[in-house]
């Protein structure tokens, strides 16, 4: 015997199906675009730490030879830390360098990376940042040395 549906559930299959569709593609788009934001994320990190070392690298050899102390140069260690950045592709108004009365050299960085799935929810794009600080090494470890002779 055939079930005849009442007229107030005509269509509420397909209604279901799109919803779910929709709700699934909402998922994927999650997953995706969540991976492209923490990829970037990382990647932004990475620039971070590596221009803050290379400004902490950025000795002062005067000061070094006349006294034997390490010093880092302020305005070399920001001139080469945003030279790095700008390499990167970054412009100058999403980075910030700084070099700290310490001697230690801190960088931030932001960017924006742009969805593929989750523009169609109207969510266009996340923004991502990350800062890093890094100071020159004074008293190396001698059992990391290249230089030591070994048995």
């Amino acid at each position: 015997m055939r079930r005849v549906a009442a007229v107030g559930e005509r269509g509420m299959a397909a209604l279901f199906v799109i919803g779910m569709s929709l709700l699934l593609l909402v998922c994927a788009g999650l997953v995706v675009d969540g991976g492209l934001a923490i990829n970037a994320r990382m990647r932004v990190a990475d620039d971070a730490e590596q221009a803050a070392r290379v400004g902490a690298d950025s000795i002062d050899v005067g000061v070094l030879r006349a006294g034997g102390t390490i010093q880092v140069n302020e305005s070399l260690a920001r001139d080469r830390a945003a030279a790095y950045l700008r390499d990167r592709g970054y412009a100058t108004d999403q980075f910030l360098v700084e070099v700290r009365a310490d001697g230690s050299v801190e960088v931030t960085v932001e960017d924006t990376t742009t969805t593929l799935l989750l523009g169609l929810v109207n969510v266009h794009r996340y923004d991502v940042g990350a800062g890093a600080v890094a100071e020159p090494q004074t008293d190396p470890d001698p059992t990391q040395s290249d230089l030591q002779g070994g048995p």
